[in-house]
């Protein structure tokens, strides 16, 4: 018993003689756990927010945009967003002359070429022509802006030889020759755009006719010729190596497919244009639009109507369809030798 009393006594003393640790915590959190402090959110962005998808929606619903001019619009339209979280600008509401300058100046600062920066003005002054519409504002100062001068870039062609070249270019041993040979015939018969080409569907074709109906910008429909060459390459095409390609068969197929079965887009048109361009030495820069400005200048150069010519590109404005009658140097010295008093010919009016 004594010994039991002894071991117990011994063990409350151990547990009194323990130390007992308090811990202890600051008053105030040290500086590097403080909490981080949320960016803050300039006055109206989310108002400008809004209206940005307001004016996206008006223009694919009531304009009837095609995707890749409203992917432009939006792109125009995020540079001056980005300027007003910069800036800390209140309202895009009431913005000055003052406001809208210090913008253009921005943009100038991105390095973007005079064609860009009056592209991104011209996107701002139909978003603040929308907001007027809604009567959001009023006459709006962005008006008031003076694009940059833009210089007239004359189109590069290709020669009647060169073109001839291109499209005889497909080696008949690539498996893709039968398309990528009907892809470049189209692109020079049709003068159309390379979203216009790789739009194209069987419901599209008309042989018996020898046109075709494409789309477009703002989805705007139009007819354009095939020539028999075309045609023929578009045929043989058909009947030997799209079947195998068409996974969905019907009239709402696409006609120019990969390999895949899926629907050309335009990067992939480009790059079967592009890769043709390399094997035959021509210069880099050479690409679709070539092709397109080659129709429209050798058109013009055979004689063919200034209107007509705007018709079969689908330009809004013959403005832009009469950069190619600064293109056709041949023709020109033709009259001036043919007409001028000291040209290489007698003038014919003696």
């Amino acid at each position: 018993m004594a010994a039991d009393s002894e071991k117990a006594l011994s063990g409350s003393t151990r547990k009194n003689i323990r130390p007992k640790i308090v811990p202890k915590f600051p008053a105030k959190p040290p500086q590097l756990l403080a909490p981080i402090k949320k960016r803050a959110i300039p006055n109206g962005l989310m108002e400008l927010d809004s209206d940005i998808r307001s004016f996206r929606a008006y223009l694919t619903s009531e304009r009837g945009l095609s995707p890749n001019t409203l992917s432009a619009y939006q792109r125009d339209l995020n540079h001056f967003t980005d300027w007003v979280t910069e800036t800390g600008l209140r309202n895009h509401l009431t913005p000055t002359l003052d406001d809208f300058s210090s913008y253009l100046e921005h943009l100038k600062s991105l390095d973007l070429a005079p064609p860009s920066v009056a592209r991104n003005l011209a996107a701002l002054r139909g978003f603040y022509r929308f907001l007027k519409l809604e009567e959001k504002v009023g006459d709006s100062a962005v008006h008031l802006l003076a694009s940059p001068g833009l210089w007239h870039k004359i189109p590069q062609v290709l020669s009647p030889e060169s073109v001839h070249r291109l499209l005889n270019g497909p080696d008949p041993t690539h498996r893709h020759y039968l398309r990528d040979r009907a892809l470049l015939e189209t692109l020079y018969a049709t003068g159309c755009r390379a979203s216009e080409v790789c739009g194209l569907k069987f419901r599209d074709i008309h042989f018996g006719e020898a046109w075709c109906r494409c789309t477009g910008k703002g989805s705007k429909q139009r007819l354009v010729l095939l020539g028999r060459p075309a045609i023929q390459a578009i045929q043989d095409y058909l009947s030997h190596a799209r079947p195998g390609l068409i996974l969905q068969p019907g009239s709402n197929t696409t006609l120019f497919a990969t390999t895949s079965g899926q629907p050309l887009n335009r990067a992939q048109i480009w790059y079967v244009v592009k890769r043709h361009v390399r094997a035959l030495g021509f210069n880099h820069k050479v690409s679709t639009h070539t092709l397109r400005h080659s129709f429209a200048t050798h058109l013009l150069s055979g004689g063919a109507d200034l209107r007509a010519v705007q018709e079969m590109l689908g330009h809004s404005s013959i403005t832009t369809t009469q950069r190619y009658t600064h293109v056709d140097r041949e023709r020109l010295k033709s009259i001036h030798r043919a007409f001028h008093p000291r040209g290489d010919k007698p003038n014919l009016l003696q």
